[in-house]
């Protein structure tokens, strides 16, 4: 059975993909930083459903969890990688203090780094793997007010590029999943939610297991042939 971390697995996009991820019979590490519980509540329901999966709690950007990383994946080799952490602090970036910018690209970049960096070599020895980078339209055509989160999310496709140049003979596949607007509570919560399903040519938003069933076929057997790649999912908008 192969084992997949989920970081940010404790997010309403996170939590789809470990959901889906489990069906097709993976064992999920559901990643959380501050929300264990939504993690515990997400392992769970994958038990009911007859999935296999258990909740990491790990401050991703403290040093330490390289090690905790590293043993888990010399006990069970962590093969499927999906980095769904984010975060935003919008603001005109005139008036954007250094924290804001360092904060964000921290959150969304930088722990990527942290977490990924300890896996590959265990993933190279078993020569297959699946990295895949939660990333944004705001990436793709930037958006008034997040420059540091474009920014910090248009960090991924370069990434993957590279990393697939160092590590595509060797069975791993990197690639990039950029959704629009997804119905999530918080997006449901924005006062211009409906004039922005408006600006979207399919006229709705997308929904987390649309994003999830994507990351699914990109973690699967039948995409390994695509590798270094950004996906855009919604519905038309980039």
């Amino acid at each position: 059975m192969k084992q997949a971390l989920v970081i940010g697995g404790s997010s309403p996009i996170g939590q789809a993909v470990c959901k889906e991820l489990a069906a097709n019979g993976i064992y999920v590490l559901v990643h959380a930083n501050r929300n264990l519980a939504a993690a515990e509540a997400c392992v769970k329901e994958i038990e009911t459903a007859g999935g296999q999966a258990e909740a990491l709690q790990l401050d991703i950007l403290d040093p330490a969890s390289a090690d905790v990383l590293e043993k888990r994946a010399i006990k069970a080799p962590i093969q499927i990688i999906v980095h769904c952490a984010g975060k935003q602090i919008d603001k005109p970036f005139a008036s954007m203090e250094l924290a804001d910018w360092n904060d964000v690209i921290d959150i969304n970049l930088n722990s990527f780094f942290a977490a990924v960096r300890p896996l590959i070599m265990p993933m190279l020895r078993k020569r297959w793997g699946r990295i895949i980078a939660l990333s944004s339209l705001t990436a793709i055509r930037g958006n008034r007010g997040q420059t540091n989160y474009a920014a910090a999310k248009g960090g991924f496709l370069p990434l993957m590029k590279s990393l697939t140049q160092e590590y595509g003979s060797r069975g791993v596949t990197a690639n990039v999943v950029a959704p629009g607007l997804i119905n999530t509570p918080d997006t449901l919560a924005l006062s211009n939610h409906d004039a922005l399903i408006g600006l979207t040519p399919a006229k709705r938003a997308g929904t987390v297991e649309e994003v999830a069933a994507l990351v699914s076929f990109l973690v699967s057997d039948k995409a390994g042939y695509i590798s270094g790649q950004q996906i855009s999912i919604d519905g038309g908008s980039s």
